[in-house]
């Protein structure tokens, strides 16, 4: 059987070399009617697409916050107003400093709250002087500050009586020599000075209650006034 196989295929040798031979000398039909036409770019290509939606170095959609947002706009504006174009290392430098100042400034406040300064007196620390006082000129023990709270009364300005009653509750500690008073220095500073556990949380109380009042811009009625008052008698009485 297998001598019958082998015999077959030396017969059908001759007809595999003719099948190659036709198969190579085949001939591929070519076109020779179309004609090849060059195409040229239009010259406001550039300006076609240049707009924001192309431009694939900035973050786009969500991945975008306020902050990218706004130097997008603002580098944007300078680039179609004054043809201004901003190398995208600054974009990146601006884009981490914004968060660095915002961090640091977080952290600031975090920690004059954790040492319990109220946030009010963070940013009025220089506001000491009066209208009608000039505290960095004149010794707080030198200022008649009864006759002023009663000419505050008078007038029916509640709010200027609180702030009255807080300094005339500084003077007294100045005079009892429990701080070291001084028209630059916070509240903080001075509740940091008083040593006596007792005067130092009255002292706490009273501080907290004028900067509401006075840096918060609260309204207060006569009512109010002679419910907060009773906080600085008491503190008053303790020291006398």
């Amino acid at each position: 059987m297998i001598r019958r196989y082998i015999h077959v295929l030396f017969l059908l040798i001759p007809f595999l070399g003719i099948w190659g031979q036709v198969s190579d000398s085949l001939v591929l039909p070519q076109d020779n009617t179309s004609v090849l036409e060059q195409r040229l770019l239009n010259e406001d290509l550039q300006q076609k697409y240049s707009g924001e939606e192309f431009n694939y170095d900035i973050k786009d959609g969500e991945a975008q916050n306020l902050i990218v947002r706004f130097l997008n706009w603002f580098f944007g504006t300078l680039q179609e107003k004054f043809g201004i174009n901003i190398d995208p290392r600054i974009f990146t430098v601006l884009e981490y400093l914004i968060y660095a100042l915002m961090g640091a400034l977080a952290i600031y406040l975090l920690v004059k709250f954790l040492i319990g300064e109220n946030l009010s007196s963070v940013f009025t620390k220089k506001s000491t002087s009066l209208t009608d006082i000039n505290l960095s000129e004149e010794h707080i023990e030198n200022v008649d500050l009864d006759a002023l709270i009663k000419d505050a009364l008078k007038q029916k300005d509640f709010r200027l009586a609180i702030r009255y009653q807080f300094l005339r509750i500084l003077k007294t500690l100045s005079q009892k020599s429990l701080i070291d008073w001084h028209f630059e220095k916070t509240n903080l500073d001075y509740q940091n000075e008083i040593s006596a556990p007792q005067i130092k949380d009255h002292f706490k109380e009273v501080s907290y209650l004028y900067d509401y009042i006075w840096y918060g811009e609260q309204y207060i009625d006569e009512n109010g006034y002679k419910a907060a008052k009773h906080k600085f008698v008491a503190l008053r009485n303790t020291l006398e």
